[in-house]
C-alpha cells in the first residue's frame, strides 16, 4: 500500500503508522486523470452543500466558526479562535470559490468517527484516487502541548466489505496556514458502485487536536499508454565491389596483338531479327570529348564474321575512353 502525503515533515512515524489492508492498483505516475467522479466542497453561502452526520454518537452540529470539543461545523473562516490558538482562515481551500466552506473539527475527548458519507456511481473492476486536503488548525506554538490528529479513512461496501483502509499519519502543525493534500488509490470490486466513506480521529481529544478538511475527490485513473519506441537511424551499409580478377594477358598477344586473330573462336549461330528502323537522334558530346585529341591507336583488318576484342587497363580510374567502330 502507497499513500503520499505533499510537504510532509514525519515520514518515519508516518511510514510506521501506515495500514496495508488497501492494496494499490496504481502509482500517480502511472496514471492521468481527465475527469472528476466525486468533489465534496461542502459548497459556500449559496449553495450548501453539508451532510446529515446525526448518526455520529460523538460529535454535534456546530453553529459558529469556533467548535467547541466534541463539534463540528461549517465555516469559511476563523477569527481568534480560542485566544488566538487557531490559525486565522480568511478563505477555503477551493479555488474561485467565493464564500467558501470548509468542514470544521474539534476533537472528541474520545477518539471517535467525525465524517460519514454514502457515494454511488462507481464503476466496477476500476481504479480510483481518492484525496483530501487537511490543515491543523492548531498553531504551532500554541497555548496547547501538540495532539496532532492521526485520521483513519476507510472505505466499504454497503454490506460491510472493506474496499481500502489507510491512515494520514499526524497531520503536523504549523505557523501558518498550511493545507496538505493526502490520497491514495484503491479499485472497486466487480460487483459494486456504491460505497461508504468513513474518517476517525485514531487521536484522544483535548488541546492541539483540532483541524479543518477540504476538497474530498475521487478521480478515474486511466492508464498511461507506453511511449513509442525509439526511432533509430541506420546508416545505408557500403558494399565494397568486388575485385576483378584478370586472366593473364597470354605471351603470344603480348609480343604480337594481332594474333588475336590467330586464336580459335567457338562460332555461335545467329538469329537474325527484324531490323525496327530508328530515327537518328543528335546527341550533344561533351566538350571535353570535342576538345581533346583522339588518336587511333591501330587498325585491324579481319575476314571472319566473329571476333573477339579483349581490353586491358592497369584498374585505376583516370578518365580514359576507348571506342572501337566496326
Amino acid at each position: 500500500m502507497n499513500i503520499r502525503k505533499t510537504a510532509y515533515r514525519y515520514l518515519p512515524l508516518f511510514c510506521i503508522l501506515m495500514i496495508c489492508t488497501l492494496q494499490l492498483k496504481a502509482q500517480s505516475g502511472d496514471c492521468y486523470f481527465k475527469d472528476t467522479l466525486f468533489r465534496i466542497d461542502f459548497g459556500n453561502e449559496r449553495n450548501v452543500q453539508e451532510f446529515n452526520l446525526r448518526s455520529l454518537g460523538s460529535y454535534q452540529r456546530g453553529y459558529n466558526n469556533c467548535p467547541e470539543d466534541g463539534y463540528y461545523s461549517y465555516s469559511s473562516q476563523t477569527s481568534n479562535c480560542f485566544n488566538g490558538d487557531w490559525i486565522t482562515l480568511v478563505e477555503d481551500h477551493t479555488l474561485n470559490d467565493i464564500g467558501g466552506k470548509m468542514f470544521f473539527v474539534n476533537a472528541n475527548p474520545n477518539a471517535a468517527t467525525f465524517f460519514i458519507a454514502t457515494l454511488s456511481g462507481f464503476k466496477t473492476n476500476t481504479t480510483y484516487e481518492f484525496g483530501v486536503w487537511m490543515m491543523n488548525l492548531c498553531k504551532i506554538n500554541g497555548g496547547c502541548s501538540p495532539l496532532p490528529p492521526n485520521i483513519q479513512i476507510t472505505l466499504q461496501t454497503p454490506d460491510g466489505r472493506k474496499v481500502g483502509s489507510f491512515q494520514t499519519g499526524r497531520v503536523s502543525s504549523s505557523a501558518n496556514p498550511n493545507w496538505k493534500k493526502y490520497f491514495a488509490f484503491f479499485t472497486t470490486p466487480a460487483d459494486v458502485t456504491t460505497l461508504n466513506l468513513k474518517m476517525e480521529d485514531l487521536t484522544n481529544g483535548g488541546c492541539g487536536n483540532d483541524f479543518t478538511m477540504d476538497d474530498i475527490t475521487f478521480r478515474e485513473c486511466y492508464k498511461k499508454e507506453p511511449p513509442p519506441p525509439p526511432v533509430v537511424e541506420t546508416k545505408p551499409v557500403v558494399v565494397a565491389p568486388k575485385p576483378v580478377v584478370r586472366e593473364p594477358v597470354p605471351e603470344q598477344l603480348k609480343k604480337d596483338p594481332v594474333a588475336v586473330n590467330k586464336i580459335p573462336v567457338k562460332e555461335t549461330p545467329v538469329v537474325l531479327k527484324e531490323v525496327t528502323k530508328i530515327k537518328p537522334v543528335n546527341i550533344t558530346l561533351p566538350k571535353v570529348l570535342l576538345t581533346r585529341e583522339n588518336p587511333v591507336i591501330k587498325t585491324i583488318q579481319t575476314e571472319p564474321a566473329v571476333m573477339r576484342v579483349e581490353l586491358y587497363d592497369n584498374g585505376q580510374i583516370d578518365g580514359d575512353t576507348v571506342s572501337i567502330y566496326h
